[in-house]
C-alpha cells in the first residue's frame, strides 16, 4: 500500500511511525529532517520519531515535534503484570515530555464520545484519573506529599453538545489556567494489528476525528495558549485498507501484477458514504485494560508521592 491510494481514499494516518514506514517503504530510505531512537523492553517496544524542520513536516504530514509510539502486544493479553509494566514505561515516556513544578495545574481531556465504544476511550481515562485541584480549596487535610493539583474534563463531541470541542476545553483552560494539558483520544490504525497494542505520545496536541475523516478544531499550544500533550491508541482501522490488503495479497497469492483498485474500494464503500471503519469484537475489554494502563500511567507521574494502592481513596 502506498500514500497515494491512501490520499485517493482521503485517509490520513494518526501513528506517525506508520507514516515514517510508508514513505520509507516508497523512497528506501529515512525521510529527510526525521530521526528515530528505539528502546525494548520485556513487553514492549518504544520508538521515538523526531520530526525537526518544516521539510519533514510536510513529507510527513505531521507537526514538527515528538512522537513516541509504544508497541505492545500483550494488552491485548489477560496478564496484569505486563499491563503494570507497560503503564510503568508509558509512565516514564510521559515524564520526558514535560518538566513542571509540582505546585502547578494540569488539565487531563478524555476526548471522544462516551456512548460509541471506539470513541470512549478518553473520557474512560478520565474517570480514573486522580483529581485533586478542588481538594486545594476545599480539603487541604485530604492532601498527601507528592501530590499534584489535576483537574479532569471529558468535553463529549460536537454531535452531542453542539459546541466544538476546543471551544468547551478553551473555556475551561481560561477560568481554571492550566500549565499543561494532556489530552487522550482515540486513533485510526493503518494496521490491524497495532488496535488495542500501540500507544503514541505526542507533544504537538491533537486534532479530534482526524484518522476518520471527521477533523475538529486542533487542540495544541496554537489554539489553547498552553502546551498539549496528546495520548492516543488505535481502536479502529479503515474498512479500504483491509480491502487493499486482501487484494494486494491475493494478487501476490496468484502472481498477478499490482494494480489501482481505488476505484473498486471506492465504489463497494460508496453506500456508505465511502468512508467505513472497523473494531474488533472485543473493544469493550481493549478500552478497558487500556484506560486503565493510561490512568494508571498519568496518576504515577502526576502524583508520584501516592502508592497504586492508595488510588481507591481518592476515586470517586
Amino acid at each position: 500500500m502506498d500514500s497515494k491510494f491512501l490520499q485517493s481514499m482521503n485517509i490520513s494516518l494518526d501513528l506517525a511511525l506508520e507514516a515514517r514506514e510508508i514513505i520509507r517503504g516508497e523512497t528506501g530510505q529515512e525521510v529527510p529532517g526525521v530521526r528515530v531512537d528505539k528502546e525494548t523492553y520485556d513487553y514492549a517496544t518504544v520508538t521515538t520519531v523526531h520530526i525537526e524542520d518544516n521539510n519533514a513536516q510536510v513529507i510527513m504530514g505531521k507537526p514538527v515535534g515528538k512522537y513516541i509510539t509504544i508497541e505492545a502486544p500483550v494488552i491485548k493479553e489477560n496478564n496484569q503484570q505486563a499491563h503494570r509494566e507497560i503503564a510503568q514505561i508509558l509512565a516514564e515516556q510521559l515524564k520526558k515530555l514535560f518538566n513542571l513544578p509540582m505546585e502547578l495545574n494540569v488539565l487531563v481531556v478524555g476526548l471522544g464520545n462516551w456512548n460509541a465504544t471506539p470513541d470512549a476511550l478518553g473520557p474512560r481515562v478520565v474517570e480514573q484519573c486522580l483529581v485533586t485541584r478542588h481538594l486545594y480549596n476545599y480539603a487541604p487535610q485530604e492532601l498527601q506529599g507528592g501530590m499534584r493539583p489535576v483537574s479532569a474534563l471529558a468535553p463529549g463531541v460536537l454531535g452531542i453538545t453542539g459546541i466544538e470541542t476546543a471551544e468547551i476545553i478553551r473555556g475551561v483552560v481560561e477560568k481554571t489556567r492550566p500549565s499543561l494539558i494532556i489530552a487522550i483520544d482515540s486513533l485510526a490504525a493503518r494496521s490491524a494489528d497495532r488496535i488495542a497494542t500501540t500507544i503514541q505520545l505526542a507533544d504537538t496536541g491533537i486534532n479530534p476525528g482526524s484518522g476518520i475523516g471527521n477533523k475538529r478544531a486542533g487542540i495544541n499550544q496554537e489554539t489553547m495558549g498552553v502546551r498539549v500533550i496528546a495520548i492516543g491508541v488505535p481502536t479502529v482501522t479503515h474498512a479500504a485498507i483491509i480491502a487493499q490488503d486482501a487484494i494486494e495479497k491475493y494478487i501476490q497469492s496468484t502472481g498477478g501484477e499490482p494494480k489501482d483498485t481505488s476505484t473498486i474500494i471506492k465504489n463497494l464503500l460508496e453506500p456508505l458514504g465511502g468512508n467505513l471503519t472497523v473494531t474488533p469484537k472485543e473493544i469493550d475489554t481493549l478500552i478497558d485494560d487500556t484506560a486503565q494502563i493510561i490512568a494508571g500511567a498519568i496518576n504515577m507521574v502526576m502524583h508520584p508521592g501516592i502508592s497504586p494502592e492508595d488510588y481507591a481513596y481518592y476515586l470517586h
